[in-house]
């Protein structure tokens, strides 16, 4: 989850960081410009096969070298397996958890000749103290420098054979940047979810984990990653974690990641599929180019959960009107879900409103904010009553803002009268004003409906299910600001729509599949679309691409019917995107 709020995400913007991203989370203002750190890399090594359900080593050599990787290393406890049955669709299926790290090592870091122009002239160096033999000898003789430890979540069906080439897996991430994994993990792909109502508000405490109907564990493997600093994943001691704070650093460390986790998981001949949330569908899409680019790593499917992929989309600043058409079509949803809309629109159903709400957003809304002042007197009352009418809002206020509506004041204003907000994340969740009848930001009811449920079961699931402890905390949300933007948005918003691009027309058999919520109010839905059409595919790959809307919000799968709808959605694409099928590209 989570795309937290900021002003903009360009670098010349100031670095704020929002509550969140359902996948949430903050972007803010990039930091000095910093080189993008080199390759990561993992130790060698094996997933443990064993069926036991904590994974130790097994002989005196084993031992020996777990005791001389040093002190920092023996701070975190190594990977644990366990095994678990699960029934789906009346059928039980059997699959494997494993719970632990990735220790990420700089291999990047080449010594200089011996003979090079700079060596030459130079002193001989003096003999290396105790203090570095120690170090050396406690780091291995020639083992790169450790960089991070990447923690993630990865389960594997145990019953349908060990032929990688049958069975897809799938790596998922929330967003930010600064989210966990947790709630795609807890909330929506995982054997194991959070209880929630029917709507997705949170039960009374104490909360419970219940097994997952939904899960798309019967269909792939899955992989959870939390990004450095979040989740249980940190820098190693002495490096600086903002070296994987920013848009570049965090698609190496990920997409390194990736990599690794397939290549000793014996995956690569699998079919493999990506997801991302919020801040996270602006990963996936620049991972889609990454991984092609550096590894030739293709994948079949990339899903993107309350998408954004063009940042000017959704930033409401001066000098960009954009967004504001954008959103009108989501603040007619929440006008309509709580009942603020007039008698003829209120009584039509959700979709009839939104196309209502959608042509006049794409048509006159559009070309009356182009004129700016010049707009005719009649004109202004005119397009302040039509905007009233969508929004539920005072047409003298809407004509105050200069028919500008920033989501910020829609959310204090639209339930002003009952002293309520609206959220940001799913505006059917209201909330008490700290400070009623003021643009003062209290919080965001629908981010505070999920965050105690999801803390509690998240790190109660990890210690008694997965048999994963550690003292350190679970960073649901992380501070990583400033995010460093540097070279990829100079004074410019943020735009990975043609990294998207790119990497569909060089792989033709690449399907995207983008999923929004009705009343998600942080990445709305037809921003999503607008961005998606403007990226102007090939005719010939254009079906590669499909939208999928959700009476929800932006984490579209806490109201219960929808999480059953995304399930089976998400069975369709899959088995479309795995259709045999053979693209011509040298017919004469």
């Amino acid at each position: 989850m989570m795309l937290m709020k900021s002003p903009r995400a360009c670098a010349a913007a100031p670095a704020l960081v929002a509550i969140l991203c359902f996948a949430a989370a903050p972007l803010a203002r990039a930091q000095t410009e910093q080189p993008v750190p080199g390759e990561l890399k993992v130790k060698p090594g094996k997933e443990t096969e064993s069926p036991t359900e904590t994974a130790t080593p097994d002989n005196k050599e084993e031992k020996g070298r777990e005791k001389d990787k040093g002190k920092e290393e023996e701070k975190e406890p190594p990977p644990n397996v366990t095994e678990h049955t699960l029934t789906v669709g009346g059928k039980t299926i059997r699959y494997r958890a494993t719970a632990g790290y990735m220790v990420m090592r700089d291999y990047s870091e080449k010594k200089k000749p011996e003979d090079s122009e700079e060596e030459k002239g130079r002193e001989p160096a003096s003999s290396p103290t105790p203090a570095k033999e120690a170090a050396k000898e406690k780091d291995g003789k020639d083992e790169p420098k450790q960089k991070a430890k990447v923690f993630y979540v990865a389960y594997t069906r145990t019953d349908v054979g060990d032929d990688p080439g049958k069975r897809p897996i799938t790596f998922s991430f929330n967003g930010g940047p600064g989210s966990a994994s947790v709630w795609l993990h807890l909330g929506a792909l995982g054997p194991r979810r959070t209880e929630l109502t029917e709507r997705g508000e949170a039960p009374l405490a104490p909360y419970h984990l219940v097994d997952n109907e939904a899960t798309w564990l019967d269909a792939t493997d899955l992989v959870f990653i939390d990004p450095v600093s979040t989740g249980y994943s940190r820098s190693a001691p002495g490096e600086d974690p903002k070296q994987f704070h920013g848009f570049k650093e965090d698609l190496a460390s990920v997409g390194d990641f990736i990599r690794l986790y397939t290549s000793r998981n014996a995956r690569w001949a699998s079919p493999k599929f990506i997801i991302g949330e919020s801040y996270g569908t602006t990963r996936a899409a620049g991972l889609s180019d990454y991984l092609q680019e550096r590894y030739g790593f293709y994948v079949n499917g990339i899903i993107l959960v309350s998408s954004v992929l063009d940042f000017s989309s959704i930033r409401f600043a001066p000098g960009n009107d954009r967004p504001y058409p954008l959103y009108l079509p989501s603040y007619s949803a929440a006008a309509w879900y709580h009942k603020r809309l007039p008698p003829d629109l209120q009584s039509k159903p959700l979709k009839d409103v939104l196309r209502e709400s959608e042509n006049f957003a794409s048509n006159q809304y559009l070309l009356a904010l182009n004129r700016g002042d010049r707009l005719e007197e009649n004109q202004r009352k005119e397009l302040a009553k039509n905007l009233a009418r969508l929004t539920g809002l005072p047409a003298d206020t809407i004509a105050q803002w200069n028919f500008r509506i920033p989501a910020r004041r829609f959310f204090f204003d639209l339930l002003k009268d009952k002293n309520r907000s609206i959220g940001r994340y799913d505006a059917r969740f209201t909330g008490i004003r700290y400070e009623p009848g003021t643009e003062e930001y209290d919080f965001d009811p629908s981010y505070e409906a999920v965050l105690g449920p999801y803390s509690a079961m998240m790190n109660d699931y990890l210690r008694r299910e997965l048999k994963f402890e550690s003292d350190l905390p679970y960073e649901m949300i992380a501070d990583v600001r400033p995010w460093n933007y540097a070279k990829v948005a100079q004074n410019q918003y943020l735009d990975v729509a043609e990294d998207l691009r790119k990497a569909m027309s060089r792989n033709p058999y690449l399907k995207l599949w983008v999923c929004c919520g009705y009343y998600d109010l942080a990445t709305p839905y037809y921003a999503a679309g607008n961005v998606l059409h403007g990226m102007q595919l090939d005719p010939s790959i254009r079906d590669n691409l499909r939208m999928t809307f959700y009476e929800s919000g932006h984490m579209i799968y806490i109201n219960h019917p929808s999480l059953l709808q995304f399930r089976n959605d998400a069975a369709v694409f899959m088995q479309d995107a795995l259709k045999p099928r053979v693209v011509p590209a040298a017919e004469p």
